[in-house]
């Protein structure tokens, strides 16, 4: 900051000459100018996590071992935004184990890093992102292994739900020169995937060489609304034919209210069936407490919604573990209520999807959960408890519990 000495000295002289009083100018000493410090190279972050899930499906019981799974993680990430020429780039290696836990606590790996599951390797690590990106104008470039968002990549997205995310190797170009709109296109060629006991050092072709086409859409020209469409596009592979995907997404927040509609379809020559699914939401928030009421269809369509890259859904019913329950054939209500205590947040959902398949079973699932942050917001903590009966079996207890240091 500048800073100004202003030094005033008045002195009065008698001159013989005349008898004027002649007034001495203010001095003005400027102190030095420091230039801001320029931030330059990399940025290093990272985060480190323990993750423990149990249920009591089968002949077992709440934390027998036969029935749970542990890992602890550590994700190093270097960011640098410029690395020459305007050119950037960015890494992440993530590194899982057991931590001794296997055999004696737990039976299996939440999360793997390489090892493919193996038990008799204690740890393993995987490079999970590797880009550089270059921006010019209105538009952006990111090429490498990265994360996708599920609002912009609906059928194709990074899961946040276990130890770390899944990740896609792909090319993806942002444009923003339309007021009010964000028009996204990917090409995705590999990815690994996310789910229980999943290898995130295993990346497999998504489309043999062809890949998949993505055009994303976003407007929000008028306020509160955001309106997003998204198209797939992908090449058959030998006689098989070429599959298209629609997506359409919009939300809208009046006050403390939100409204949500969504729906596509899953299109291909040699289906039997077309997949078509549709839902609405409808949220609230009143003071210390939030809430909403959902609502999916999917028809019996030979693809089901999906997410290439883990085991959830974009649809506004997705639950904790109900995904299997609400992706195919079925009619899905959720209701969930949040409130603010304890100094976290507390919440209990509960879900009813109807089968429509001949001799379907119906599921209905219950959540209660509890997640706050600590050590200055930088650790998260999170405990839920999972209730899952399917019409004609037993009811699944399950316990999940995690915690999340961030630096």
């Amino acid at each position: 900051m500048k800073k100004t000495l202003l030094l005033s000295v008045v002195a009065s002289t008698m001159i013989m000459a005349g008898g004027d009083i002649a007034p001495v100018q203010p001095v003005v000493v400027v102190a030095p100018v420091i230039p801001a410090p320029v931030v330059t190279g990399w940025d290093f972050s990272g985060q480190s996590v323990v993750y423990y899930q149990t249920n009591d499906s089968g002949t077992n019981n709440l934390f027998d071992k036969e029935n749970s799974k542990a890992a602890v993680g550590l994700q190093l990430s270097a960011v640098n935004k410029d690395l020459f020429a305007g050119v950037g780039a960015g890494l992440e290696l993530s590194g899982i184990t057991h931590a001794g836990l296997y055999d004696d606590v737990v039976t299996g790996y939440m999360q793997t890093a390489g090892n493919g599951g193996n038990s008799n390797v204690n740890s393993s690590a995987a490079i999970t992102q590797a880009y550089l990106t270059y921006a010019v104008d209105n538009t952006s470039v990111k090429l490498g292994r990265q994360t996708l968002p599920k609002a912009l990549s609906p059928f194709a997205f990074s899961e946040s739900w276990n130890v770390f995310k899944n990740s896609f190797d792909a090319a993806l170009l942002v444009n923003t020169d339309i007021a009010n709109t964000t028009v996204v296109y990917a090409w995705v060629h590999d990815n690994n995937k996310n789910g229980i006991s999943s290898n995130l050092g295993l990346f497999r072709k998504l489309n043999g060489s062809d890949g998949v086409h993505m055009l994303t859409v976003q407007n929000k020209s008028v306020e509160n609304l955001t309106l997003t469409g998204t198209y797939y596009y992908v090449k058959g592979q030998g006689s098989n034919a070429d599959t298209n995907i629609v997506w359409t997404d919009a939300k809208y927040k009046m006050g403390d209210y939100n409204l949500a509609v969504q729906g596509g379809s899953v299109m291909n020559d040699d289906f039997t069936n077309n997949t078509t699914a549709y839902g609405a939401k409808v949220g609230a928030t009143y003071g210390m407490y939030n809430g909403y009421l959902a609502y999916s269809h999917v028809n019996n369509g030979n693809s089901g919604v999906f997410n290439v890259g883990g085991v959830k859904t974009p649809l506004y019913t997705q639950m904790i573990l109900n995904q299997d329950a609400i992706k195919f054939d079925n009619d899905t209500v959720v209701a969930k209520v949040g409130t603010k205590v304890l100094d976290g947040n507390v919440a209990l959902a509960y879900g009813y999807t109807t089968n429509n398949a001949t001799n379907g079973k119906d599921y209905q699932e219950a959540d209660l959960t509890y997640s706050t942050k600590v050590l200055n917001n930088s650790t998260k903590l999170f405990a839920g408890y999972i209730y899952g009966k399917t019409d004609g079996s037993d009811a699944v207890n399950t316990i999940r519990v995690w915690g999340r240091y961030n630096f």
